[in-house]
């Protein structure tokens, strides 16, 4: 079975350029976070060991837990022993980047070379993240609407950011399909119903938040081999890119297609008008047919940032930097907005090389000061909203990217403490997130690794690095 799982993996990272290995993070899981879940927990011996996930607590003060207020703090000396014998691979001799913060007051406990920028991959996204959080109201949602002048046969299907929508009925239990065309275009016929009419056009209204569908400091083939996909405002949510399973170039033109087809089912005739025409907006005057909603915002990052999706990420900083009043035509908005808002909240950006929202183009570089820096501003709750998605990242060994991670001997007794944005590419390897100690404090981490041989076998020992230095100190008390 190992063999065939590297032999996959092999074919998994010749399939595309830069991006490639940041796949062999992508791993979907579901897991309720929001309270304390008992997990069986396997010790390094095998015998299972309960573990109660930590949970976020505004009130306390804490990113975790309730009750690590009072639990007393690492040292940097401890936690320098920890580190130097958890990252003893020669490999990675000068490549390490970390920082490790206090997750009750936010202060900086240890840090090692954490001021050098190195390739983020992914865990770029949780700069993203922070933009997001504070530039939309993560509790709103998107509203895909239907309105039409009075008397006109002319329909417009208003995009408002939604790319998740299920084509048919929404399912209101689901993130990904939570708004349906089935049930848009149930509204909308009821509504025509009331004139006669059966016999319509339909086009779309591109107009919300424009920019270009395809970054341009993005690698194409990445796109052409399905680990991202253009960055629109309005899509599918069963024809998301996969690895070897691309997305359609033209989602818009599927969404509106297949609104048409529910139509037809609700018995209206609807005849799609030329799509040269869709980057207007609807008339100030027309009136509403039908609307859905999508999930909420967080409920989105979320999902963003568990599965590392690339154009998800571009997508909602897009509309947070829109939802700012920025122009968001031109290339290098996302990253731009970003840059700004690290640096309204104290953020340091010395050195950071941002290209895009996702950590998906070449030439990108971060330090571990500025993840830590954007952990520092989820801990202190400047922005609540970061915390929350802070405190929903994936959880070692149970869900979204870190399903598989933290698997060997080595690193499983923590399983379920860590939770970490990932980041994985041939140039760098880097995680980002929180844990708890053994003795009962929360902190904040941000490791990066680069300089390892950069073939499967250097990024797969760089992964397992990173496992085995979060997981000392998860269980140090490094006093």
């Amino acid at each position: 079975m190992r063999r065939v799982m590297a032999a996959c993996a092999t074919v998994v990272l010749a399939l595309a350029g830069y991006a490639t290995a940041d796949v062999l993070d992508v791993a979907p899981g579901i897991l309720t976070r929001d309270a304390p879940v008992p997990v069986p927990t396997p010790t390094v011996s095998g015998t299972p060991a309960p573990v109660v996930l930590p949970r976020a607590d505004p009130a306390a003060g804490d990113v975790l837990t309730a009750s690590g207020v009072g639990a007393p703090l690492p040292t940097d000396a401890g936690l320098a022993a920890a580190v130097a014998a958890a990252s003893s691979d020669p490999a990675l001799e000068g490549g390490l980047g970390i920082s490790v913060r206090d997750g009750v007051t936010g202060d900086e406990l240890y840090a090692l070379d954490a001021d050098r920028p190195r390739v983020p991959a992914s865990t770029a996204k949780l700069l993203a993240a922070l933009a997001v959080a504070d530039g939309l109201d993560l509790s709103d949602r998107m509203t895909t609407r239907v309105v039409a002048e009075e008397g006109s046969a002319d329909l417009v299907l208003v995009a408002s950011g939604d790319t998740l929508l299920a084509p048919g009925a929404g399912d209101p239990d689901a993130v990904a399909g939570r708004a349906g065309l089935a049930d848009l275009a149930a509204q909308v016929a009821d509504a025509l119903a009331a004139s006669g009419r059966t016999t319509v056009r339909l086009r779309l209204d591109l107009s919300y938040a424009p920019g270009p569908r395809i970054p341009p400091t993005w690698n194409p083939n990445d796109v052409r081999d399905g680990f991202t996909q253009a960055v629109v405002m309005t899509g599918l949510s069963t024809q998301r890119a996969r690895a070897a399973r691309p997305a359609p170039k033209d989602p818009e033109a599927r969404v509106a297609a297949t609104f048409v087809d529910r139509l037809a089912d609700r018995g209206v005739t609807a005849t799609l008008l030329p799509a040269k025409g869709w980057a207007a907006p609807a008339p100030a005057a027309a009136q509403p047919l039908g609307a859905v909603e999508s999930a909420t915002y967080g409920e989105l990052l979320d999902l963003a940032l568990d599965l590392s999706d690339n154009a998800l990420t571009e997508n909602l900083v897009r509309q947070a930097a829109a939802a700012s009043g920025v122009d968001t035509t031109p290339a290098g908005t996302e990253a731009a907005f970003i840059r700004a808002r690290l640096e309204a909240n104290g953020v340091p950006t010395d050195g950071l090389v941002l290209k895009d929202a996702s950590g998906l183009s070449p030439g990108q570089a971060v330090s571990a000061a500025t993840l830590s820096g954007v952990l520092r501003v989820a801990v202190s709750g400047e922005v609540p909203e970061l915390r929350s998605a802070v405190a929903d990242l994936p959880v070692s060994g149970l869900s979204g990217t870190l399903t598989r991670r933290f698997a060997t001997d080595a690193t499983r007794d923590v399983v379920g403490l860590p939770r970490a944005k990932t980041g994985t590419l041939r140039a760098g390897s880097s995680l980002a997130g929180t844990t708890v100690t053994a003795d009962g404090r929360p902190l904040t981490f941000a490791v990066l690794v680069d300089r390892f041989p950069r073939t499967y076998g250097g990024t797969q020992r760089a992964r397992a690095a990173l496992d085995r230095i979060v997981a000392a100190i998860t269980r140090c008390g490094c006093r």
